[in-house]
């Protein structure tokens, strides 16, 4: 099962940077900020999408397989796509591609396991001396991988990710943003599920519907978010990290109201309005991040962001997942919840004030 996940997330991550970069490569001015809006609809709503679908697959538990069915969910996905891409996607690679950065590729491989496996599997093996070992490893090549892509760029080389790069200022200042936003937002998912189906008694498909007016509000303020931003610029996303905060504190009162008797249809408001704050922030995001980076450059652009969105994810899974867990074996997992959703709430308004410092023009 690990080697499979690790086969898809190789194929995941050698084709979702080159969805941005084509995006970016192939359009300019109100069409980019239509298409990288879209982008970001696109993408918040398939993160909740799919655990709905995943609670309908369990649900349906085919020829008996159980959660295992889960997994075919993209499966069709791919069999559409496939032949649509063929079609309508443009060719936009370069004709001189440049060479494979293997030891940043590798460090920065290293430095990501070294962080991500021991909070995702420490907990639960009680850590051992290789979770701590593992740790102490992450630093060591962090700096590794930064004298590394220095080296590399001040000879003439293409590093992984040219630190030069990084001198943009709405894509290191938009980074910065990234983190937080994604990791609540993959911790939220994974909190939030196991609370309603072994908390609250919720079934899979009732646990998925929960997150289906989150993911339909979402996906409205995404599609109105370029209009806002050609009014307010970067101000948008700050005024949707406090709307989102909004949305977590009302989800933290009707947790801790109403446990252990927490319905879906209490946590709609809750849900439509968190919904509204992160597709406010998203998609803009996408922009600020990309807005200076050269056309020629979409592609180590696109990767930096999505690599960076991806580690989020996973941090957020490990750091709330295990905050949440060990609330929960001390004491009353409705409590548990709304602690979590209290701390994601102080970390939205902590974002709310980091975005501040955006440019405030977004291209």
């Amino acid at each position: 099962l690990v080697g499979a996940r690790v086969a898809q997330g190789a194929a995941a991550a050698m084709l979702l940077p080159q969805v941005l970069a084509t995006l970016h490569s192939s359009t300019s001015g109100a069409r980019r900020a239509r298409a990288l809006g879209l982008y970001g609809a696109t993408t918040g709503l398939s993160f909740v999408t799919g655990q709905i679908l995943g609670g309908l697959l369990v649900a349906a538990d085919l020829w008996g397989t159980g959660w295992r069915a889960v997994f075919l969910v993209n499966v069709p996905v791919v069999l559409l796509l496939l032949p649509l891409a063929a079609r309508a996607v443009p060719e936009t690679r370069s004709d001189r591609p440049a060479p494979v950065d293997v030891a940043g590729t590798l460090l920065l491989a290293l430095a990501l396991t070294a962080l991500l496996a021991p909070l995702t599997e420490g907990r639960a093996t009680g850590w051992p001396l290789w979770t701590w070992l593992a740790l102490a490893v992450f630093p060591c090549a962090a700096v590794a991988f930064w004298r590394v892509e220095l080296r590399s760029e001040r000879r003439g080389g293409t590093p992984l990710v040219p630190p030069s790069l990084l001198r943009l200022i709405p894509l290191r200042r938009g980074l910065v943003l990234v983190l937080p936003l994604s990791g609540g937002f993959g911790g939220f998912m994974l909190v939030i599920a196991v609370a309603l189906q072994e908390g609250a008694g919720v079934g899979a498909v009732a646990a998925g519907a929960a997150l289906a007016p989150m993911a339909l509000a979402f996906f409205a303020a995404s599609l109105a978010g370029p209009r806002l931003v050609a009014r307010w610029g970067s101000r948008v996303i700050p005024a949707g990290a406090l709307v989102q905060a909004a949305g977590l504190g009302l989800l933290a009162w009707t947790a801790w109201r109403s446990w252990p008797d927490l319905s879906v249809t209490a946590l709609l408001p809750g849900m439509a309005v968190a919904g509204v704050g992160q597709g406010l922030q998203l998609p803009v995001l996408f922009r600020v991040v990309l807005a200076e980076v050269p056309p020629e450059r979409a592609g180590v652009g696109s990767g930096v962001m999505v690599t960076t969105q991806q580690a989020a994810l996973a941090l957020g899974v490990a750091t709330l997942g295990t905050l949440f867990l060990s609330l929960a074996d001390t004491g009353s997992m409705g409590t548990a919840l709304a602690v979590v959703l209290l701390v994601q709430l102080a970390v939205a308004l902590l974002t709310a004030l980091a975005a501040l410092r955006l440019p405030r023009t977004v291209g």
